[in-house]
């Protein structure tokens, strides 16, 4: 079952807004109680992890900065 436009627009919000930071949280977390690993490394790590987090939520990311397709044609925009 896809999710309607909506629904999509407010789990990117709860994503964004909760999830990002928890995600955030627990990564510099994990990799303190490892122990710093150099700079390049420590860099790397973060620069994958950052870009790895939004993979399983493109499907909830796509087209939300576009207007609502279900959208009558004539109500034009009343997004937020």
């Amino acid at each position: 079952m896809a999710l309607s436009y909506k629904a999509r627009r407010r789990w990117s919000l709860v994503i964004l807004l909760l999830g990002m930071p928890a995600y955030v949280v627990a990564v510099v977390t994990v990799l303190n109680l490892l122990g710093r690993p150099p700079f390049v490394v420590e860099l790397l790590v973060y620069v994958l992890l950052g870009l790895l987090w939004a993979i399983p939520f493109r499907f909830v990311f796509r087209g939300i900065g576009k207007p609502d397709p279900d959208a009558e044609a004539g109500e034009g925009d009343k997004s937020p």
